[in-house]
């Protein structure tokens, strides 16, 4: 085995949850939950074959965290109620049979909800309508709908939501983790971005302002269940309506954001980027998770983006990160951490499978038959 693979294959405690190796499933959303948000025999099949593949760590797509504003999409799975919950269980006890920890992660999609069944209007931090269009494969058409500006009562709301999803997932749904969604343009990472967060009150004006509704849903989740599994928390600057978004303050915002989430007690901090090897920032030199590991020193860092080789993930490494977690590179290789300790190139992903719609295919399940 080469030097890097000897890394990335190597055990990692993260928190005091055992990895057998340093490749984690990155969280994508596959709209294939009943018109209820339970989860389907698809995917319980699409989840525990990836445990059987060797993954040190599964992380579920993004949950919905109640019966409000959260749900985004058509067939998105919940973390809403018990019969949510419930279904978890059964997939969550095999992905931990073979061998994986298996990661919830919690979403709330505030202003980029796409469908609803639960509210006739969306939320936002401000009454701002998104950028771009609602996303096809996710069953979307046309501009996104203005969001009415969210409440004190509602983000209250959107905290409890939080704390009793994580509750369910971990003491019903047997997930020996939380990730909380801060990223990607959903709701709590429209608190965290100036330009969709024009509020005056507590919630708005500076960086650390802004982060404060991520650091009260951490510190939140980790008092109700901090002492039973690790709580952590995605970022990025990229969002899935504005992919090329950057940090306008750029490392000072960064410092502000990692800064402030170690200090609330991050146990994970997971940083995605296009491609994270990048400088974060045009003109600078540093990557976003160079600068996650400058500012949140002593948190593990969980790295994402275009990593589907052994010298990519092994580089996302050397820049500061504990964890690689793979979205692609893990669609087309389900025994990836197997063709890394064999020296075997990955597979090419096919993105045929993710239209025109992004549900889980008969063909992405046929894992035992895989060359």
């Amino acid at each position: 085995m080469s030097s890097p693979s000897a890394q990335i294959l190597s055990a990692y405690d993260m928190k005091g949850a055992l990895l057998r190796n340093r490749l984690a499933v990155a969280p994508m959303t596959r709209v294939t939950a009943s018109e209820t948000g339970a989860p389907t025999p698809a995917m319980h099949d699409y989840y525990v074959r990836f445990a059987k593949g060797g993954f040190g760590m599964v992380i579920s797509e993004g949950l919905y965290t109640d019966q409000a504003f959260a749900q985004g999409y058509r067939n998105q799975a919940g973390m809403a109620d018990d019969v949510h919950a419930h279904g978890w269980a059964a997939i969550t006890r095999e992905i931990t049979a073979h061998g994986s920890l298996a990661i919830a992660q919690l979403m709330h999609a505030g202003a980029l909800s796409q469908e609803n069944p639960f509210r006739s209007h969306t939320v936002g931090p401000s009454a701002l309508r998104p950028k771009g269009e609602q996303m096809g494969f996710y069953h979307g058409a046309g501009p996104y709908a203005e969001p009415v500006q969210i409440d004190e009562h509602e983000i209250a709301e959107v905290v409890a939501g939080f704390v009793s999803a994580a509750a369910r997932a971990v003491r019903i749904g047997g997930f020996g983790g939380i990730e909380i969604h801060g990223a990607n343009g959903y709701l709590l990472d429209q608190f965290l971005t100036a330009e969709t967060n024009r509020r005056t009150d507590r919630w708005g004006g500076d960086t650390g302002a802004r982060v404060s509704l991520l650091v009260e849903v951490l510190e939140a989740v980790k008092a109700e269940i901090g002492g039973e599994v690790p709580v952590g928390i995605r970022i990025s600057q990229g969002k899935v309506n504005d992919f090329t978004s950057k940090w306008a303050g750029r490392e000072a915002d960064a410092q502000a954001t990692f800064s402030a989430l170690a200090a609330a007690g991050a146990d994970f901090i997971h940083v995605t980027e296009f491609e994270a090897w990048q400088p974060a920032f045009e003109g600078g030199t540093d990557s976003l998770v160079a600068l996650a590991r400058r500012y949140a020193p002593g948190v593990p860092i969980i790295a994402n983006g275009s990593l589907h080789s052994v010298e990519r993930a092994a580089q996302a490494l050397e820049l500061g990160a504990d964890v690689v977690a793979l979205g692609r590179g893990a669609l087309a290789n389900p025994d990836l951490p197997a063709l890394f300790a064999q020296g075997r190139a990955p597979r090419e992903f096919d993105g045929a499978i993710l239209g025109p719609i992004a549900n889980i295919k008969e063909s992405e399940l046929a894992f035992d038959k895989m060359d």
